[in-house]
This record gives structure tokens, C-alpha cells and sequence, in this order.
């Protein structure tokens, strides 16, 4: 049996995770089991997913991304699959169709733009037609961005600009991080005129007013995922998105190292704080979030969704941001001390 119970004697499903045995995909294991899902951990090297040391009971798949055999294999009793493998041009290619095929929903947690876009692009209307709920950049990047967008929007239909603004007071990276800039080269989008297109080469530097402890943060004009996902479901003419500078310097140093534990959850001492201005007319709404290490948070974000994908009464297919499919303000106050709003 792949079945669990909850307190209540409820059945929890089993949730596949591809890329279990990575820095952010143990993340995920360790939330989905705490939430009483059964997990199973899929990777390409048996001795990675071996290492990882997962707690007894998580079951173990090697499956390679061009095995289809032993992708639809792994995916045969679960009942989502998140997908933490990165880089995401290369993974999400084979993993939501293996997930359509299997009649599942897939959920990813990209920061890459072009695999974002190329999943709305590629599969929307495979995934309405199977009727699988397909959300990409359901983590820091990209969906937490565009939860605190749409909530602060609230009731508008629209507005003339939305501003996100990121700060960090460190950016360890992992090897994935490392290795996905190294393969995401693309130019990057931004919405403007009301529509997805290129950022201004050469990037706009500002300064932001963050609140304590941040304060003033040299920043500079730097979009993720979040661009792609609020361009799919919110009426905006402009959106600008900022990251502060000090850790790009930490990023774009060789020497930084991975980051490193700091508490008994796994989390390093990463603290990080996220703005959002909407603007229409003379009009400004806000919303803002907190907390600590940004592969950690992205756990509760991506398991969340899949609870609250898996609990829907009637499940729409698609590939959605997720503002569009979730309640924003009740998503995010539902993850509690992960999340300070």
C-alpha cells in the first residue's frame, strides 16, 4: 500500500518527486511527508537518490528523462508529479508529457523563463484536453511573485503597473543554481505596452525602501518567472521586477559556497523579503512576504499547490499561474510561520 492516514483516517496520496535527491527537492520530501502525503523520489542515479538518506518508506525510481518506460513506471501510483530537476529546458520537455500521459497533475519550480513560457505554449491545450492541471514556477521565482501580485490586486481587472521588488541579504548558491545559469542564456521578458517583451538591454539600477531590516537596497531591473505567470492571467501595461545587487555579487563569485544548515528543517541563515506595488491612476495597493532561504520556502509553496489541486472538488485542466487557480491571499496565508506576511 502506497496509502497513508491522516488524524482525521483520510487516505493521503502518494506525490512523485523528480530531482528527490537535489538541494530543493529534499525540501520537498521532507514537506510532503510532514503533511502526511507518501513520497516517492525520482532521480537519474541510483546512488544520489541512495545518499539523500530519505526517511523509510519513501520509495526510490531511477528513471531517466528519455526512458519513457520507466517514467510512466514511477508515475504509476502517484497522484502528482513536482518536478525540483533543473536545468528546466531540459527536464520539463519530458516530464509534463509523461504527467499528461499518466493523468496526473505537474507542478515545477523553475526560475527559467523559457521553460515557463514554453510550457504555456506547448501543452495548454493538451493539458485542457486531459484535463490535468499544469502549473510551472511554483516556487520563490516565479509563483510566490505572482500570489503577492494578484492578491494585491484584489478586485481590479487591471491596473497601469506592478512593481516586484526582491531582496536577499545573502545567495549561497546550490550546483543546480550553477548550473542552470550556465544554460539559461536567454534574453529576458518583462511585460510592457500590456504585453511580454524584452527587457532594455542595458538593465535599469534603482534604489527601493524596503522595510526593516533591509532598508534602502541598491537594485537592479532582473525578472523571473514571475513575469511569465502574471502575463498569462492579469491585465497590466507595465510590470517591473527588481533584485537587489549584493547577492548577484554572491552568486556571480565562484568561491561563494552552497549553502549550509543552520536549523534542524534543513534551512540556511538566507533571510529574504518580497514588495509588491500595484499601481492604477493615483491608486496604490501592496502586498509584502518574509522569511527564510529561498530553496526552503519553495517547498511549502509547490506541496501546498498540489494539496490544494488534489482537494479541489472538480480539477480544471490547463497550465495556469497560480494566482489564477488559488484563492492568493488564503494560499498565502495558509503556510503559516514558513511565510510572514
Amino acid at each position: 500500500m502506497n496509502d497513508r492516514f491522516d488524524a482525521a483516517g483520510i487516505s493521503k496520496p502518494a506525490i512523485a518527486v523528480y530531482g528527490a535527491a537535489g538541494h530543493t527537492g529534499r525540501f520537498v520530501i521532507r514537506e510532503l511527508l510532514r503533511r502526511g502525503f507518501v513520497a516517492i523520489a525520482i532521480g537519474r542515479d541510483a546512488e544520489k537518490l541512495a545518499a539523500a538518506e530519505f526517511p523509510a518508506g519513501v520509495r526510490h525510481e531511477v528513471a531517466t528523462l528519455g526512458d519513457s518506460a520507466a517514467l510512466a513506471g514511477a508515475l504509476g501510483r502517484a497522484s502528482a508529479l513536482i518536478n525540483c530537476a533543473g536545468p528546466f529546458l531540459d527536464t520539463a520537455e519530458f516530464l509534463v508529457p509523461a504527467a499528461l500521459q499518466a493523468r496526473i497533475p505537474y507542478l515545477d519550480v523553475t526560475a527559467e523563463q523559457p521553460s515557463a513560457r514554453a510550457t504555456f505554449e506547448r501543452y495548454s491545450a493538451a493539458a485542457e484536453e486531459a484535463g490535468v492541471a499544469v502549473i510551472p514556477a511554483m516556487g520563490f521565482y516565479g509563483g510566490l511573485g505572482d500570489l503577492l501580485t494578484t492578491a494585491a490586486m484584489g478586485d481590479w481587472t487591471n491596473a497601469d503597473e506592478a512593481r516586484v521588488a526582491i531582496a536577499l541579504d545573502s545567495w549561497h548558491p546550490t550546483e543546480g543554481t550553477r548550473v542552470t545559469g550556465l544554460r539559461n542564456t536567454a534574453r529576458r521578458v518583462t511585460i510592457a505596452e500590456g504585453r511580454l517583451q524584452h527587457l532594455p538591454d542595458p538593465a535599469q539600477n534603482s534604489v527601493w525602501p524596503f522595510a526593516a531590516p533591509f532598508g534602502a537596497q541598491e537594485m537592479v531591473e532582473l525578472p523571473f518567472t514571475e513575469a511569465i505567470l502574471i502575463g498569462s492571467h492579469l491585465q497590466l501595461t507595465e510590470l517591473h521586477s527588481y533584485l537587489n545587487t549584493a547577492p548577484l555579487r554572491d552568486l556571480r563569485d565562484v568561491t561563494t559556497p552552497a549553502p549550509v544548515a543552520t536549523d534542524a528543517s534543513g534551512r540556511s541563515a538566507q533571510r529574504f523579503l518580497v514588495e509588491v506595488e500595484i499601481r492604477r491612476g493615483d491608486d496604490v495597493r501592496r502586498a509584502a512576504a518574509r522569511g527564510q532561504d529561498i530553496y526552503a520556502i519553495t517547498a511549502p509553496l509547490v506541496v501546498e499547490a498540489v494539496e490544494r489541486i488534489l482537494n479541489s472538488e472538480k480539477q480544471r485542466g490547463g497550465v495556469f499561474a497560480p494566482g489564477a487557480v488559488f484563492d492568493a491571499r488564503d494560499f498565502l496565508a495558509a503556510l503559516g510561520p514558513d511565510l510572514a506576511l
